[in-house]
């Protein structure tokens, strides 16, 4: 009996505590949701392809939506936590800086977003929203702030910009066309891809700590 009660012990030790694979909601707007790209040029489709290739085991949710702000983010992020749902990217913020909406409405949306998050068990990667010079220097500041303190007080991950990827061709718009759709704001298929080299990463990171909680 102690042999059989040995064994058993054995195999469970072997088996990871969460070998399953991991849902990922990714809460966004335009550029989560693949806005003017077929869908398997989007970003969610570009991404899963991305962590499958690298055998990550993780199925990804497409939560954006085209034109969404922080407050619409936050006002649907209770039934996006679905139960099997164990993490969650969290992109949102360019369409309040459209609007000049002021940084702290921003920040007590992306706080209630996390909030929840928090609340559910859920594992969240935050990705970075800088603000134009445009709207002056204490608005920047104040907004750019945002995302960083938040990550850090709920201990999200964090990527500090969607655009990442783009690098220096970011500040160079001669590099920068090639990527981008002729709106100048949503990135092309080719962009998509790019973004995703850099995203990619750390939404490894993301499922690696959902499942050491888990």
């Amino acid at each position: 009996m102690r042999k059989v009660l040995s064994l058993i012990v054995l195999l469970l030790a072997a088996v990871p505590a969460r070998a399953e694979e991991v849902t990922i909601a990714a809460l966004g707007d335009s550029l989560t949701q693949g806005y003017g790209l077929v869908e398997e040029q989007g970003f969610v489709a570009q991404l899963q392809r991305w962590l499958d290739a690298r055998g990550a085991k993780a199925s990804l949710i497409n939560a954006g939506v085209s034109g969404d702000t922080t407050a619409g983010g936050a006002a649907r992020v209770a039934w996006t936590l679905t139960p099997e749902v164990d993490a969650m990217i969290v992109a949102l913020g360019g369409n309040d800086l459209l609007r000049g909406i002021a940084p702290e409405v921003a920040r007590a949306n992306l706080d209630t977003i996390l909030r929840t998050a928090r609340d559910a068990g859920v594992e969240v990667l935050l990705i970075g929203m800088q603000a134009p010079g445009n709207y002056g220097p204490d608005y920047k500041a104040a907004f750019d702030a945002i995302y960083p303190e938040l990550a850090a007080e709920y201990g999200a991950l964090y990527l500090d910009s969607f655009f990442a990827g783009f690098g220096e061709a970011a500040q160079d718009p001669a590099r920068l066309a090639p990527l981008m759709q002729s709106d100048g704001i949503h990135p092309n298929a080719d962009g998509v891809a790019r973004l995703v080299e850099a995203i990619g990463p750390r939404v490894i990171d993301l499922i690696a700590r959902t499942k050491e909680e888990g």
